[in-house]
């Protein structure tokens, strides 16, 4: 959900969506892995026992690099940032972080990794995945964790490097649960959405959302609108900071009469905010990523919920488990099912929303489950 470095954006602008769901679909196919904890067999220098549930590998030291939104976005680096913390103090080992101010910081900020000795590199963002893939190829013996991207930089439908576990998210199926909430809670008909850039880590949130949104209205036979995105294309702000572009895109649709608003792209939902509250208007804010009533309470008040992507989970239990000698590169993709993607709680708006609402969502997310109300996605088809 943050902005790709040049390299990739080249790549993303020729690759169609069509092409990215085969490609991601068969790595997926071919993993059949739903757990993030691995089988392989542990390394024979180990000094420590963990609370991780084994001895811990003699000099593990995990590391992560940003993307340029900055660990502290309360968002999308700041979770992976907490899961690494985490893990690093079960295993009871020292770890290292290093943050990039923009694209160009990306591969020099690997290489100071690589230099400073580090056993395991997690990358922040499909931005990095270029720099990932190129630094994984030349350091074999070092571990990748390349979060929201499975580092498939020549298309070939597999990992560039046997040392990548890519993690990725299918948050379309939550943010349908947040359609679904958007659409009962609206009172104007009309919900709006906008994001950074137009590429599928950010669009699966626009088009889960909007699938939410029509199965309420097939289901309750009503006609709320989707505003900011057509299942193709949309309102894009063409960055990932909350900026004057960002309220403009935020602006646009609130004058057009929209009562929800879902902004994807770390911290440009500080401008859908202030937009929000310079309207005077009841407009509902959803989240993503992170809890964001948890994360930023400044804007706890606006929250109907936040569509969450378990990245801290996802990280913790990967260095967990390469902490103890059994790290795996097999794909992670979190789902409603094995819990890493899911709706926050409705918090200071649980009294505003229907109480039949959540009786509803539940039923929902086991349809979604057991495949009888199917969601598409450019990980699931």
């Amino acid at each position: 959900m943050h902005p790709p470095s040049g390299r990739a954006l080249h790549l993303e602008a020729q690759l169609t969506i069509s092409t990215r769901k085969r490609v991601l679909g068969g790595l997926v196919a071919a993993s059949m892995f739903v757990a993030l904890a691995g089988c392989a067999s542990a390394p024979t220098d180990t000094e420590t026992t963990s609370s991780a549930g084994g001895d811990v590998v003699e000099g593990f030291k995990p590391c992560m690099v940003s993307d340029a939104g900055g660990f502290d976005d309360k968002s999308f680096n700041q979770l992976g940032y907490e899961g690494l913390e985490r893990a690093a103090d079960e295993l009871g080992v020292e770890f290292l972080t290093v943050q990039s101010d923009s694209e160009s910081d990306f591969a020099p900020n690997l290489t100071n990794l690589v230099d400073q000795g580090c056993s395991m590199i997690i990358t922040v963002g499909f931005a990095l995945a270029s720099a990932a893939g190129e630094s994984a190829l030349a350091n074999p013996d070092i571990e990748y964790v390349s979060i929201d991207d499975v580092v498939d930089n020549d298309f070939d439908g597999e990992t560039d490097a046997p040392n990548i576990k890519p993690i990725v998210f299918d948050t379309a199926q939550a943010a349908f649960l947040a359609g679904y909430a958007a659409a009962s809670y609206s009172t104007a008909g009309k919900v709006g959405t906008f994001g950074g850039m137009n590429f599928p880590t950010v669009s699966i949130f626009m088009d889960g959302f909007a699938q939410g949104v029509a199965y309420y209205n097939e289901a309750n036979g009503a006609n709320v609108e989707v505003l900011g995105w057509d299942g193709t294309d949309g309102v894009f702000t063409g960055g990932f900071v909350a900026n004057q572009d960002a309220i403009n895109a935020a602006q646009g649709l609130v004058d057009q009469g929209v009562d929800v608003l879902l902004p994807v792209g770390g911290p440009i939902y500080q401008s859908a905010a202030s937009v929000i509250r310079d309207s005077g208007r009841d407009i509902a804010l959803i989240g993503v990523d992170a809890d964001v009533y948890e994360t930023d309470p400044t804007v706890a008040d606006l929250l109907l919920t936040s569509i969450r992507k378990l990245i801290d989970v996802g990280v913790e239990d990967a260095v967990l488990a390469a902490g103890i000698g059994e790290f795996d590169s097999a794909p992670f993709v979190g789902t409603l099912e094995n819990g890493g993607v899911g709706l926050a709680p409705f918090h200071d708006f649980e009294s505003k929303v229907s109480p039949d609402l959540q009786a509803e969502l539940d039923e929902i997310a086991a349809g979604i489950i057991d495949g009888s109300i199917p969601v598409t996605s450019y990980l699931a088809g």
